[in-house]
């Protein structure tokens, strides 16, 4: 099948099941970035990747991060405006300094719950890592952002988005875990 015939199908889907495919393509892009993680950055191969860690940092994508974008954008398009120069940099605005630090700081929960964590060793490990993690999003998702709000249609936001996570997650991956991987 053609470039072209994949991609009709998935819009044809996509607007069928916004949410749902959104959701799995959440879910899969962020299980890559955490096989990616383990295999470039934390020394393992193939045979030796935890993919019950990965299919648990996937379900992250697919339960929370997928559905929350998809909404997320949403309530932008709606609230600050769908098109123009002025529209993205407000958009982008809004989303960086209201939505990032809070999906941010959700993001680094429910990773250190999925873990297996107590509460308060996860309360430790998310003052210890949320403004490094925050710091890292502002050199990197604010021109993401502004590209995606001014250049792409809302329905593939989320892709655009999730394409460039996959990098995004691989980071996350290696951050939620360095510390687990360091007491080993």
């Amino acid at each position: 099948m053609k470039a072209r015939g994949i991609f009709s199908l998935y819009q044809k889907a996509l607007n069928r099941r916004p949410y749902l495919i959104q959701a799995i393509q959440a879910g899969t892009l962020m299980g890559a970035g955490d096989i990616t993680s383990q295999t470039l950055f934390e020394d393992n191969s193939f045979k030796h990747v935890d993919y019950k860690r990965s299919l648990k940092f996937a379900s992250i994508g697919f339960f929370i991060g997928g559905p929350t974008l998809r909404m997320w954008y949403g309530v932008l398009n709606r609230h600050v405006g769908s098109q123009g120069k002025i529209v993205a940099v407000k958009k982008v605005l809004v989303d960086q300094l209201l939505f990032a630090p809070s999906f941010l700081g959700m993001i680094l929960v429910c990773a250190g719950t999925m873990q297996g964590k107590t509460w308060d060793k996860v309360k430790s490990d998310v003052q210890a890592n949320y403004f490094d993690v925050l710091q890292t999003n502002y050199y990197i998702w604010p021109w993401v952002q502004l590209v995606n709000f001014y250049f792409v249609p809302l329905q593939y936001q989320v892709l655009l988005v999730q394409t460039v996570a996959l990098f995004w997650n691989t980071y996350l991956a290696w951050k939620t875990n360095r510390k687990r991987l360091l007491d080993n």
